[in-house]
């Protein structure tokens, strides 16, 4: 092979893997175009400032101390919520076969911690009622060992009225 065929071969290979690359980034885009009336809105709903009275008030009826807002804690909350609108189901698990474990430590995250998950078309003070009489849910909330929380939840883009709630608890 002479140095004109071998650099107008390499020519032809790196324009072949330009085209498609370019046509993978656009086949992407064009799904993700397609996607956008049903994606998730009120992501960032972060609503754990609102839920520290409530807490507290729960707690402090079992005598314990109250729970402090906690942003990592949050985010956690704040993907599991996300995740679960996308899906449409509720889940402790992505699916990418992450679980709660998972999550939590790559949020930094260390220690116990515990999540509790709701679905449905209620406020704040309707999802911590249905916790309190759900024994797991409740045990969470009263765990001792736990000292911060972070709570979210993400609307359903199909359906505004239906929330994907996530608490997660820790230390």
């Amino acid at each position: 092979m002479t140095v004109a065929k071998i650099e107008n071969d390499e020519v032809r290979s790196s324009l072949n893997r330009r085209a498609l690359l370019r046509a993978a980034g656009l086949a992407a885009l064009a799904g993700l175009a397609g996607c956008a009336t049903v994606l998730p809105t009120g992501e960032g709903a972060g609503v754990s400032a609102s839920a520290a009275g409530r807490l507290a008030g729960i707690r402090t009826s079992a005598g314990l101390g109250p729970l402090v807002p906690d942003p990592r804690l949050e985010q956690a909350a704040l993907q599991q919520a996300g995740y679960m609108a996308r899906g449409g189901r509720m889940t402790h698990t992505t699916g990418w076969g992450k679980g709660f474990a998972s999550r939590v430590r790559g949020n930094g995250i260390a220690g116990a911690a515990a999540e509790n998950i709701a679905a449905g078309r209620f406020d704040e003070p309707k999802l911590f009622d249905i916790w309190m009489h759900s024994a797991g849910h409740r045990r969470n909330m009263l765990d001792p060992r736990f000292t911060r929380f972070g709570l979210a939840y993400v609307r359903d883009g199909r359906d505004s009225s239906l929330r994907y709630w996530s608490l997660v608890l820790g230390r």
